[in-house]
């Protein structure tokens, strides 16, 4: 099939989060399977690109378009994605693209992505190339549906046959701005098709209008599509997306094994795999003398790798973490960035218990898998989580996930039964400081009985979420468009 695929981040030339690897890898897996793609993303300002192959395209450059009564100049360049034949469109954009960070807080922010969003259409219509599905992601490209359906409904040659799949990786950011800069949304677009009752209100949801206006609306696990049709997590598109019905799909991600599998891990100078554990004990222990962390092999390492914000339940770590580390009967390393509030919790936890506890502000690839590695537990305590990555991710390292019931932790991380042998990690329901205590109690409980952690270890090895599964349900997806 013919697929244009938009996305604000794509692994590893940009990311923030779970977005830009999850673009990555599952449009890595459609080619693979031979779907012709057309994958834009913006040329962002700190984007490092030094060794990939790329090349501007001739025919795309110098090139103007209006975003409302904005024109801007642009290019396009392609770059060549690492160990793949698939290539990249990066929109080179400076006046909207050449700066600090992927996103801010600048009042034009919107506009950025409107620019990005249309110039996927343009570039299509000049590469003759017309694609059966559109496919955009997030509210960064969230009117794509709907410039599909009236600014580009035109033209019949290329987009007469296109079907719009719109997919929300997280609901908690709509990118709602100002009702005064709706025309923003032209040309091509009657205000009419706006969502009125927020134009009334004076903001304008892309999100809620791709909600609207797609095919097909996906989102990353099927508890969290279920989730985000209830008023408590649905961020206020509750209502329109119960309407929508059997449009809206519940698909779990997959984890990109070609990256994250410890029997292969170029991070990983001791690589192991689930019939010999000997190279995540001498991870463990390189990763600890790193950091200068004593701990025996009887006291377990808990690991996290997190953005800190409100939504990863950092608030509930508060009072437990101090506790168990004050015990000692654990210890923790620390990846993340976020609210300075958060920051300064887990600075300080490094501070109050020197040798027990180390944070790492900021963000290191290598690092991540290392923690991964090394770790014998890992810790997500979220208040919901449309996917997650890291427990999957955990689950092929065999360290053991405490996560909360919510979303694709749900999905992919089954309690463990220590009567029957099954189940892959630890699983909370109460989002609460209590639940955390009891799930970290019991995780320690259970490190204490060698088989049976080595059993739970094993379980959770022997999954597989992998892309080569996931992307057959987004093949069905797409096939069953073409028939309406």
């Amino acid at each position: 099939m013919r697929i244009c695929f938009v996305s604000a981040e794509y692994s590893p030339f940009a990311k923030t989060g779970g977005l830009g690897d999850v673009s990555a890898a599952l449009t890595r897996h459609l080619a693979r399977r031979g779907h012709e793609l057309r994958v834009f993303m913006p040329l962002h300002g700190q984007m490092d690109l030094r060794g990939v192959d790329r090349h501007p395209v001739d025919f795309l450059q110098d090139l103007t378009l209006r975003v409302g009564p904005h024109e801007f100049r642009y290019g396009v360049q392609t770059a060549r994605v690492p160990d793949s034949d698939l290539w990249v469109y990066l929109v080179d954009c400076p006046s909207l693209f050449d700066r600090p960070r992927i996103y801010s807080d600048a009042p034009d922010e919107h506009v950025r992505y409107l620019m990005l969003t249309r110039a996927a259409f343009e570039c299509c219509q000049r590469m003759g190339f017309a694609p059966q599905v559109m496919h955009s992601n997030d509210w960064h490209t969230a009117f794509a549906p709907l410039l599909l359906r009236s600014a580009y409904a035109w033209d019949q040659g290329r987009f007469a046959a296109t079907r719009s799949v719109f997919t929300i990786h997280n609901i908690g950011y709509q990118g709602t701005f100002w009702s005064g800069r709706a025309g923003d949304v032209g040309p091509g677009v009657d205000v009419a098709l706006l969502h009125q009752a927020d134009l009334g209100a004076g903001r304008v949801n892309p999100m809620r209008h791709a909600v609207l206006y797609a095919d097909a609306v996906t989102t990353v696990s099927p508890t969290y599509a279920a989730e985000i049709c209830t008023p408590e997590g649905g961020h206020g598109l509750d209502g329109d997306l119960r309407a929508r019905g059997a449009a809206v799909h519940g698909i779990l991600n997959g984890v990109d094994y070609d990256e994250w599998n410890p029997a292969t891990d170029r991070h990983l100078a001791h690589r192991y795999d689930a019939t010999d554990l000997g190279g995540k004990a001498r991870t463990r222990e390189a990763l600890l003398d790193m950091l200068h962390i004593p701990a025996p092999a009887t006291v377990p390492l808990i690991g996290m790798v997190t953005r800190l914000t409100r939504q990863k339940g950092i608030d509930l770590l508060y009072d437990v973490l101090p506790e168990v580390l004050e015990a000692g009967t654990a210890r923790l390393v620390a990846l993340g960035s976020g609210e300075h509030h958060y920051e300064r919790f887990m600075h300080g936890l490094q501070e109050r218990f020197p040798g027990r506890a180390v944070f790492y502000g900021g963000y290191s690839e290598e690092l991540a898998h290392l923690i991964e590695a090394a770790a014998d537990i890992f810790l997500m305590p979220s208040m919901y989580e449309p996917c997650g990555l890291n427990q999957m991710y955990s689950l092929k390292y065999g360290t053991v996930p405490i996560v909360r019931r919510t979303g694709g932790l749900a999905d992919s991380v089954r309690h463990f039964d220590p009567l029957t042998g099954e189940g892959t990690g630890v699983v909370f329901n109460d989002y609460d400081p209590g639940g955390v205590r009891w799930a970290l109690a019991t995780a320690l409980e259970w490190f204490a009985s060698p088989a049976l952690w080595r059993r739970m270890v094993a379980n959770g090895m022997r999954e597989d979420f992998s892309w080569d599964r996931q992307v057959l349900e987004y093949e069905r997806l797409y096939a069953g468009l073409q028939t309406k």
